[in-house]
This record gives C-alpha cells, sequence and structure tokens, in this order.
C-alpha cells in the first residue's frame, strides 16, 4: 500500500492534526484533494497559535471548515513563512 503524502509546501503535518484529519472521512477526503499550497495554510494557521488552547481549538474548528467544503482558512493574512 501507498503511504500518502499529508504534509504540505513548506509545513509537515503535526501528528495531532494529523491525527484529527484521519477520523473523520469527510475532512480525510477534502484533505486529499487540496493542493500542498493549501494544506500548508491550514498547517501554519493551526499551529500558528500562541496557546495549546486556542492551537486545539482552531484544528477543531479547521476540521469543521472543512466538513463544510472549504478548502483554505478564511480572514487569515495566509502564511508568513512563504
Amino acid at each position: 500500500m501507498v503511504q500518502k503524502n499529508y504534509d504540505s509546501a513548506l509545513h509537515k503535518l503535526p501528528t495531532d492534526f494529523r491525527q484529527a484529519i484521519m477520523s473523520d472521512k469527510t475532512v480525510k477526503k477534502v484533505w486529499e484533494d487540496i493542493t500542498p499550497l493549501a494544506r500548508n495554510e491550514w498547517i501554519c494557521w493551526a499551529t500558528s497559535a500562541k496557546t495549546d488552547e486556542t492551537r486545539n481549538r482552531r484544528i477543531m474548528v479547521g476540521l469543521d471548515k472543512m466538513r463544510q467544503g472549504m478548502r483554505r482558512p478564511c480572514c487569515w493574512p495566509g502564511c508568513p513563512h512563504r
């Protein structure tokens, strides 16, 4: 079986975010369909939080938004690392 690459163009997908994505079939399908640049935006948005509480909330909100079909986080200036 071929291992899919769920990382982004710049950021490695953290274990907690990966587990959350893999636990939801709808989100997993969206994640597999979006571009590496879009994955980068989600990863950077979630991991740029200053506290664990905010990071966890962003992961949950991100999953919910992906379930609704959003392909990138909105209302965020984008990854400052690119």
